[in-house]
């Protein structure tokens, strides 16, 4: 297998970026060619949000999958895709704010009181903009161990992002429900029981190796 270096990286990046930017141009060419669908402002709110979530189940398969194939570069690449989570949910909330409900604040703050998935949504949304804000290296200097603390809560949103599709969906909760499985086990994944037993099982095959 191919090991990976820091010369690499520009060229990890560059296809992340091309990974991340390619939906958003068929999105644009899709409306532009009246082909989303019956109802294009769903249709878009839809693909930005899934657009959002897709991008933060990269963000957190990273990890494992650095750690699985001894690809320590990767781990370099998770605050670029994390911010593709920021600006899929930017765009999320800007169509669902825009195009649904025509930029009436009022009718925003009465959709999130009648609607719990617009709440927990909204709170993921917020949640997911200061992890963004704060993901400069300035700012993690700053912060010290605060720094980690706060971008921890990214498993939470890993925790509302699904429960708010979940509970969006009216009756199709075929995806939504592998989303909630999906991100759980990514969760679990990082529990610290489970990583000990990572860590113990790594030893000993190192050792029958010898």
């Amino acid at each position: 297998m191919l090991r990976l270096t820091a010369k690499h990286l520009i060229w990890l990046k560059s296809l992340f970026h091309l990974m991340g930017a390619l939906p958003i141009a068929y999105l644009v060419i899709a409306v532009a060619t009246d082909r989303a669908g019956g109802d294009p402002v769903q249709y878009i709110i839809h693909f930005t949000g899934m657009g959002a979530l897709n991008a933060l189940v990269a963000t957190l398969l990273i990890s494992p999958i650095a750690k699985f194939t001894k690809q320590g570069v990767l781990m370099q690449t998770r605050r670029l895709v994390g911010l593709y989570v920021f600006a899929y949910a930017t765009l999320h909330i800007a169509a669902f704010f825009s195009l649904d409900l025509l930029f009436a604040w009022g009718l925003l703050f009465s959709e999130v009181v009648k609607r719990p998935y617009i709440l927990v949504g909204a709170l993921a949304y917020l949640i997911v903009t200061t992890l963004a804000v704060t993901s400069f290296k300035a700012l993690m200097r700053r912060m010290g161990r605060r720094w980690q603390i706060v971008h921890n809560a990214v498993y939470l949103v890993a925790i509302l992002a699904p429960i708010h599709f979940y509970w969006s969906v009216k009756s199709e909760i075929i995806e939504p429900s592998l989303y909630l499985v999906g991100l759980g086990l990514l969760l679990v994944w990082r529990l610290p029981f489970v990583h000990k037993k990572r860590v113990e099982r790594g030893n000993v095959a190192g050792k029958m190796t010898k």
